[in-house]
C-alpha cells in the first residue's frame, strides 16, 4: 500500500515546502502554490482564481455564509509590496470572518461591510516589518440577501451586478488616478482608508461579481462581462453552473493574454421578496 505523499521539496534549495507555499529552509515562495484555485458554496455561488502567465498568484477570495446572507470576499495583492499574496489572504480570512459574524448578530450591512474592511486592513498593516516594507492588497466584499446587494471596496478590485434581463451595472468606482495609480489600498503604509458602500435593490434574479482587474483590464464593462457568459452558456448548454461560469470568465481573460493574476466569484442573488 503506498503511503500519502510527502511535502513537496523546494525549487530553490530542495527543503521542505511549507502549508502557506514558503520553503521551511530558505524562505522562498513556490512558484506554483496556489497557481489555480476554484471554490464553491453549494449552487449559489463559486469562484475560480488563476495566476494567469505570471509566476504568483497574489489573489484570494473567500466565499461563505450567515443565515440569509452569502458573503464574498476578493482581494488583490499589490505586486510592488513584500508579500503581497499573504496580504490578500490575510485581508480575505479577516475581512469574511467579521462579515459573518456581524451579519449574525444582526449588524445593519453598510455597518458590517465598513468594519470588516476596516479590520482587515489593520490585519494587513500588522504583517509589516516597517512603513518601507509593507505588504498591501486591494479589498472588495459583496453581501447578498433578499432584500437585496451591498458591496464595499477599497481600492481597484471591482463588483458588479449581472441581471439575468435588465441592465447590468457596476457596483464599484476604482480608487486610482488618471494614470490608474491606485489611491487607496490596504497595508500600513495605507493609513486607514475607509471603504466606499454601495447597495442595489435587484428587480429580479441574477449574478453579482467580484473580481480583480486581471479580468477587468480585458473587460471593464458591465454588459461586456454579462455577454462573455451568455456566449458561453450557449457553447455548453449541459453544465450551466456558476462554477463554470466563473472559468468561463477566467478563460476569457487568459485568451485575451492574462498578463495579470485572475479571480471571479460569481453569487447568485435569489428572487426578491414580494413588495420589493
Amino acid at each position: 500500500m503506498t503511503g500519502p505523499a510527502g511535502p513537496p521539496d523546494c525549487v530553490a534549495c530542495g527543503g521542505t515546502v511549507a502549508p502557506d507555499g514558503f520553503c521551511w529552509d530558505c524562505g522562498e515562495l513556490q512558484p506554483s502554490f496556489r497557481a489555480h484555485l476554484e471554490t464553491t458554496l453549494g449552487t449559489g455561488a463559486a469562484g475560480v482564481s488563476d495566476r494567469g502567465r505570471r509566476g504568483l498568484n497574489q489573489d484570494a477570495m473567500a466565499v461563505t455564509g450567515s443565515g440569509e446572507w452569502t458573503i464574498g470576499v476578493v482581494c488583490d495583492g499589490v505586486s510592488m509590496s513584500p508579500r503581497a499574496e499573504r496580504a490578500a489572504q490575510v485581508a480575505v480570512t479577516v475581512g469574511a470572518a467579521h462579515l459573518t459574524k456581524g451579519l449574525r448578530e444582526g449588524t445593519l450591512p453598510e455597518t458590517v461591510l465598513a468594519e470588516s474592511a476596516a479590520r482587515a486592513g489593520r490585519a494587513v498593516g500588522a504583517l509589516a516589518a516597517s512603513v518601507d516594507a509593507a505588504p498591501a492588497c486591494t479589498y472588495v466584499a459583496g453581501i447578498i440577501g433578499p432584500e437585496g446587494i451591498w458591496c464595499a471596496w477599497i481600492g481597484d478590485s471591482r463588483a458588479y451586478w449581472l441581471p439575468d434581463e435588465g441592465t447590468c451595472l457596476a457596483m464599484t468606482e476604482d480608487d486610482s488616478d488618471q494614470r490608474d495609480a491606485l489611491t487607496a489600498w490596504l497595508g500600513a503604509d495605507a493609513g486607514e482608508p475607509g471603504a466606499q458602500v454601495r447597495s442595489y435593490r435587484p428587480g429580479g434574479p441574477g449574478r453579482l461579481l467580484l473580481c480583480t482587474d486581471g479580468l477587468t483590464r480585458h473587460q471593464p464593462d458591465a454588459g461586456g462581462l454579462r455577454a462573455v457568459l451568455t456566449r458561453h452558456r450557449r457553447s455548453t448548454p449541459a453544465d450551466l453552473s456558476l462554477l463554470e461560469d466563473a472559468r468561463a470568465l477566467i478563460g476569457y481573460a487568459m485568451d485575451a493574454g492574462g498578463q495579470d493574476n485572475i479571480t471571479a466569484l460569481l453569487i447568485r442573488t435569489p428572487q426578491p421578496r414580494r413588495g420589493y
